[in-house]
């Protein structure tokens, strides 16, 4: 969703590279810039604008004070006087990247900041130092609310990175976005980024020769009041600003709008363009002006700021204006070792403590949420202390958020009555899933009336922090994090009701499919859900939940999710948002292997995008339940680090989730490979494997007890390709079929592959290699290879080689082969260009009565009506010949009809002929004709996007009609 161009090695924002620049170095580039002098149609920068800059700020001074290349040549002028050459260089390259999508330098200079009198610089600098005393505070307001003296906050050292680069152009043009969006999950950081923002503003640190004002808005405040004008809402903000605000909206390009909350109102924005108002005095209902506001119809030169959870894009896509995309993701994996480390003060502890995260790659994934990171911690250090076993304390990541929730619902002297603590509990669940179902995260008495929950209960939640009050008019509350409405939603459907007729809440189809198929778009809000639901179906799981909430659970919905799980089979091809089916994570949630087998029994293919190691993990938890799996298709974008080169120390490593458990991953997820009987088919698409992870992976495919059939390379690494993995087509019996498209195969590689047909232990029957850069030296040894026959060497083998650049030396010594090899049946060399030379070798080797060959693709070789004579005296000689596809060749009218007169004798076999898009017009449709009524032997005849007209279609339909069988014709 980036406004970049994917094709960009600058995509993320341009002159990144400015960022290298020490904190002296970037004083002195500063310094040289504010004494550069202007140049036509750029404006002089003051050290006043630059001061207090950082590298993202001089940036976007550059490019808005120097139009077009001038900012590049600016920048490579100052570099050169620092004696910076890398940086020159680096400069020049992405200049001569953008160079031509540069558009035309702007004679018109940046417009000049708004002119103040003294007394109003005096009510902006008040109104800043009122942001500082308000938005200081924001460290504190996000820490977990409450008194737990063991919380203690950590900076996300990658969000701050963001600020200098929140506002730098992203596009070849380089014009600064004018809509940025803060995106992701819930606690992550979003709102307190977006105030950290307004805090360094006014203290005169973020952009200051670029926003005069800015403001932050939660959306409750549009939401709290029926009718109200931009203006009224900023004089809330600001009191006694009306005088001074007319000046300011007249250079709405200096104006900063920062709106968060979007999930705390449930605001239906105006779809109708004539309701939008661009008068930011006019009153107007909350929706309206919200609308007016993020779709640019009122103020539209002011910069937004927006911060939501991915749930809100669909709601919020119809009205940005080329929004620019950053994407929060909390911390970093470095940033949870940190935090552990801090937390456990000892190292020992803390080695146990990550170690056994690390090796649950779902709770460590959820520890990107700070509170969550502290929660775990939390859960951890009690069970440590008690001398527990972590793994059987906790075996799903479902158990710690039994084990820290249920804490609250013990029954201790003076509390409430047991089972007023489960009326409660149950209130709260109900009051959580109506919730989730629905997309809603903010409830009000109403919806507090429905689940059944008094005050006393309300109260009791605010104090144990499940619960946080609202801000706004009325009394409104939200789980204290989403994880908790997550959690309390999926226990509903586990808790048991003894005094009603069916005891537990029911799950439908539609809701379970809802939990655990594919999403439709980027982020399924309801999969935390789904996992926290089959965590709890896990009977450890359930039994300590049981006796930890002081209430019956029911397990009553285990049967309906079997039964709708085992149907759902295949559910649709993975994509880079979710490349492993959700219901992969809810097997390896539940941990039953019982219930994960009966689950599977029935599925038979699987595609998979294994990106994360959290991907690994449970792809080879559920792929070794696949009894019946024939077809696996894999796409690894992930690095498997091998054991030997770990740290001991994960705390210490560059990556603590890189630990040798993802190693173990990986051998577990080849196992399939030797236990799977069925399987008989792997397809590896856009791979890069390591040479010892391509070992682990040959090891499984050599495995006597491994029945592959066929191995698929598509735009794999050409380092793959090595000697272990070809060696499999000597030492496997069952592998007939070996493709590789679009792939580099190196000398080594073919080499490699020559020798392995050499020998006789080779079984294969169709080797395929397409749009492959291979030298023409490899393409020689090969053909000779080929042509090589050994007693049970190549039993009906299969020659395919498209679209890999065929000289026509190859082409002769490939076509030898066709004399000399009994066992070749299948020649494809599409998309080659042979022309009509190479042709005519292959119909010199066709012409020979042994030539076994049965069907010719030469589909797209360019080939013109001058290589007919020669097809038609291959035609006349060989009788094997079952199909012949000349597909995308310019054969024309005179061309074919040579080949249809010899095709009407009747001892002609050929059976397929295929000439699509060969230049054909009606001319050689009485030819046609004639040859389809006296060839018995025909059955298939394509002749597809040629333009043959009326009268054409009209012979070929009588011809068919004449001989009244089931042959098939293709117009």
């Amino acid at each position: 969703m980036s406004s970049a161009s994917s094709n960009s090695p600058f995509e993320n924002g341009v002159m990144l590279y400015m960022a290298y620049l020490s904190k002296e170095g970037l004083q002195t580039f500063k310094q040289l810039l504010v004494d550069e002098n202007p140049r036509p149609g750029s404006v002089q920068i003051t050290w006043d604008q630059v001061k207090t800059a950082r590298w993202g700020e001089v940036v976007h001074l550059l490019v808005e004070f120097f139009p077009g290349r001038l900012a590049w040549d600016v920048t490579h002028d100052i570099f050169a006087k620092m004696n910076q050459t890398e940086l020159c260089l680096r400069v020049q390259m992405e200049l001569n990247y953008i160079l031509p999508n540069l558009e035309p330098e702007d004679s018109n200079p940046r417009e000049m900041p708004v002119n103040l009198e003294e007394g109003e610089s005096d009510k902006i600098q008040e109104y800043k130092v009122h942001v500082t005393d308000e938005y200081s505070m924001t460290r504190t307001m996000t820490t977990w609310s409450g008194s737990h003296a063991d919380f203690f906050y950590q900076d996300i050292e990658r969000h701050e990175r963001f600020l200098p680069c929140l506002f730098l152009p992203k596009r070849p043009q380089a014009r600064q976005p004018k809509t940025v969006v803060l995106q992701g999950v819930a606690g992550v950081g979003k709102t307190s980024l977006a105030k950290k923002v307004m805090l360094e503003w006014a203290e005169n640190k973020f952009y200051r020769h670029k926003f005069q004002c800015a403001f932050y808005f939660h959306c409750r405040e549009m939401a709290q009041v029926d009718e109200q004008s931009f203006a009224e809402l900023i004089a809330r903000k600001w009191p006694g600003s009306q005088s001074l605000m007319s000046k300011i909206m007249s250079k709405p390009d200096q104006l900063l709008l920062l709106f968060d909350g979007f999930e705390e109102v449930s605001l239906t924005l105006t779809d109708r363009p004539a309701d939008l108002s661009d008068d930011w005095i006019q009153k107007l209902p909350g929706p309206v002006l919200l609308a007016s506001l993020l779709s640019k119809r009122m103020l539209p030169e002011a910069t937004l700021l927006i911060t939501f959870r991915f749930t809100s894009w669909r709601k919020l896509k119809p009205f940005l204006k080329h929004p620019s995309f950053i994407t929060l993701t909390g911390f970093s994996m470095a940033e949870r070792a940190k935090y552990f480390r801090t937390y456990f003060r000892n190292k020992r502890d803390a080695d146990e403590a990550l170690r056994f995260v690390t090796g649950n790659t779902v709770l460590f994934s959820m520890c990107q949420v700070p509170a969550v990171c502290w929660m775990v911690c939390s859960c951890l250090r009690q069970q440590m202390q008690r001398g527990a076993d972590l793994a059987q304390a906790y075996p799903n990541a479902t158990a710690v958020f039994v084990q820290y929730l249920s804490g609250f619902f013990a029954t201790k002297p003076g509390s409430p009555p047991r089972n007023t603590h489960q009326t409660q509990l149950a209130g709260l669940c109900y009051l959580a899933a109506e919730g989730m179902w629905n997309m809603r995260w903010v409830f009000d008495a109403k919806d507090l009336e429905q689940a059944k929950l008094d005050e006393t209960a309300v109260a009791t939640f605010l104090r144990v922090n499940i619960f946080q009050r609202v801000a706004g008019d009325g009394d409104r509350y939200a789980f204290a994090m989403l994880s908790f409405q997550e959690f309390f939603a999926a226990l509903l459907y586990v808790l048991c009701f003894p005094q009603q007729l069916r005891n537990f809440r029911v799950l439908d189809r539609v809701q379970i499919i809802r939990l655990i198929a594919y999403p439709g778009r980027k982020k399924n809000y309801l999969a935390q859900m789904g996992l926290f639901l089959f965590g709890l179906l896990n009977e450890t799981c359930a039994s300590a939940a049981g006796k930890s909430f002081g209430c019956k659970l029911s397990l009553g919905n285990k049967k309906k999710l079997l039964k709708v799980a085992a149907l759902l089979r295949e559910c649709g091809p993975p994509t880079l948002h979710h490349g492993v089916p959700q219901l992969f994570y809810c097997l390896h949630e539940i941990q039953e292997e019982a219930f994960v087998r009966q689950t599977l029994s029935d599925c038979q293919k699987a595609a998979l995008i294994v990106s994360k190691k959290k991907d690994m993990q449970v792809s080879a938890f559920c792929l070794k339940h696949y009894q019946r799996l024939r077809d696996l298709e894999l796409t690894m974008t992930l690095t498997i680090p091998h054991v030997g080169t770990l740290s001991p120390d994960p705390l210490h490593s560059t990556g603590p989730e890189s630990s040798d458990q993802c190693f173990l991953w990986w051998q577990e997820f080849c196992s399939v490979f030797r236990t799977h009987e069925n399987l008989e088919v792997l397809t590896l698409t856009n791979t890069s494997l390591e040479a010892e992870s391509v070992k682990v992976l040959s090891a499984a495919l050599r495995h006597p007890g491994c029945k592959l059939q066929k191995l698929i390379f598509r735009r794999v690494h050409p380092s793959m390709l090595n000697e272990d993995l070809i060696q499999v087509l000597i030492e496997n019996q069952y592998l007939s079929y070996l493709e590789i498209q679009g792939t580099e195969v190196r000398r080594e590689a073919m080499e490699f592959l020559c020798t392995a047909l050499k020998c006789p232990q080779c079984y294969l029957q169709c080797l395929r290699l397409e749009d492959c850069s291979v030298t023409p030296k490899s393409w020689i040894n090969l053909a000779k290879d080929l042509g090589i026959s050994q007693e049970g060497c190549y039993p009906l083998l299969q020659d395919l080689l498209e679209n890999c650049e065929l000289s026509l030396l190859t082409c002769k010594i490939l076509t030898s082969s066709l004399k000399s090899n009994e066992m070749l049946t299948h020649l494809s060399l599409a998309e080659n260009a042979l022309k009509d030379e190479g042709a005519k070798e292959l119909c010199n080797a066709l012409q020979c009565s042994a030539c076994p060959l049965q069907r010719l693709v030469l589909r797209n070789c360019a080939l013109t009506s001058g290589c007919c004579p020669d097809l038609v005296s291959a035609l006349d000689k060989n009788k094997n010949l079952r199909s012949l596809d000349l597909g995308f060749n310019s054969l024309k009218d005179d061309g074919v009809i040579l080949l249809f007169e010899a095709l009407t004798k009747p001892q002609s076999g050929l059976q397929i002929l295929e000439l699509e898009k060969c230049l054909l017009t009606a001319v050689c449709c009485q030819a046609m004709a004639s040859m389809v009524l006296h060839n018995q032997s025909l059955r298939y005849l394509d002749v597809s996007k040629n333009d043959i007209g009326l009268r054409g279609r009209e012979l070929l339909w009588e011809a068919f009609q004449q001989r009244k069988g089931k042959e098939k014709v293709v117009l």
